[in-house]
């Protein structure tokens, strides 16, 4: 090779470490600042022909302040906002994380089984979207992360049903305590001292059967008392 060859080629090759050096330092900045962007983790199962069909939850990391989405597939869409715990955020988060933030992961047992209803896990943050769908699954961090957010969801239906029965059917409020009571028996929900301001409005509410004052203050006293 000539010298005004090998000179040329020296002049290539730094052009290139140049044009590459300032590819690399604009995207370090761009996935620094991506990383610092709010995420949100989503729930969503859809079951045609249960009750409910349709049962969406939606989590921030740097909020507490969740959002709930229960109904028929026939009803509009209504989502509301309930409240969640710094440790209970950051448990959905950790299991997230141990799940790659969904990306890639196939947690579907792919046997032969009953139709569950499909449920999806979503990760989002700024740009960036995973998700994953599936019927039933083994995967030790994602069925805990299903088990949290059906008790979630479990435990939001029960704060939706006994407001309504407040407002119109009071006779109803006591059966409505015996399922809550019975699901809190079994430990299904994860949070369920969110509903003791519901149950000691219930309490103190004359309008209400004696009984279902009592159950109610019995169930507060005994959430309280679980701290």
């Amino acid at each position: 090779m000539s010298r005004a060859h090998k000179a040329l080629a020296r002049v290539l090759f730094a052009g290139a470490v140049v044009f590459f050096s300032g590819l690399i330092s604009l995207s370090v900045p761009a996935a620094c600042a991506q990383s610092g962007q709010d995420a949100k983790v989503t729930f969503r199962r859809v079951f045609q022909g249960s009750s409910p069909e349709f049962i969406e939850l939606t989590v921030r990391d740097n909020s507490n302040s969740a959002t709930y989405d229960i109904r028929q597939l026939d009803e509009d869409a209504s989502a509301a906002p309930f409240e969640v715990s710094d440790s209970l955020r950051a448990k959905i988060f950790a299991l997230a994380g141990e799940l790659n933030h969904f990306q890639g992961q196939d947690l579907d047992v792919h046997r032969k089984i009953a139709n569950l209803g499909e449920k999806t896990f979503r990760w989002e943050q700024g740009a960036v979207t995973h998700e994953t769908k599936f019927n039933y699954t083994l995967n030790s961090s994602a069925s805990q992360l299903l088990q949290i957010f059906e008790g979630l969801a479990r435990q939001q239906e029960h704060y939706a049903l006994l407001t309504r029965r407040m407002r119109y059917d009071r006779l109803g409020i006591n059966d409505a305590l015996l399922q809550f009571e019975s699901d809190l028996n079994r430990g299904l929900m994860p949070e369920p001292k969110r509903l003791v301001p519901l149950l000691d409005q219930i309490s103190s509410d004359p309008r209400v059967v004696d009984i279902a004052r009592q159950r109610a203050r019995s169930l507060a006293d005994r959430l309280r008392r679980n701290n």
